[in-house]
């Protein structure tokens, strides 16, 4: 049964939240780690996982479902050509999370979601 499997809402609409975290998930891949809410990364951390699962399989098919999911050409051509052999032998868990504090404003917590070297 999938009792409990969907995702959080983070307070935005379905529009506004897929953009939100396909922003997450590109500038992870650019800068290697970003720094934002618990839950926000939570949730950007499945998406991210789930490309860099398509770039280790590197075929045609991988990438135009990767293209679907970010539509940056750029950042799906990095990941297919340097992250995808780099965890080639890695049967996942190619992101990390380190809990930082609060933010200092709404007492927010803040993470910092990397890839793993």
């Amino acid at each position: 049964m999938r009792h409990k499997r969907g995702n959080k809402k983070l307070g935005k609409p379905t529009d506004q939240r897929m953009a939100m975290l396909k922003n997450i998930v590109v500038a992870l891949f650019e800068n290697n780690r970003i720094k934002t809410t618990d839950t926000r990364a939570k949730e950007a951390k499945k998406i991210a996982e789930k490309i860099i699962t398509l770039g280790k399989n590197g075929d045609l098919s991988s990438i135009r479902k990767a293209l679907k999911i970010i539509p940056n050409k750029s950042v799906i051509k990095e990941v297919f050509s340097s992250f995808g052999p780099k965890y080639k032998d890695r049967n996942g868990g190619y992101t990390r999370i380190i809990k930082l504090g609060f933010r200092k404003g709404d007492n927010a917590p803040v993470s910092l979601l990397e890839l793993v070297e």
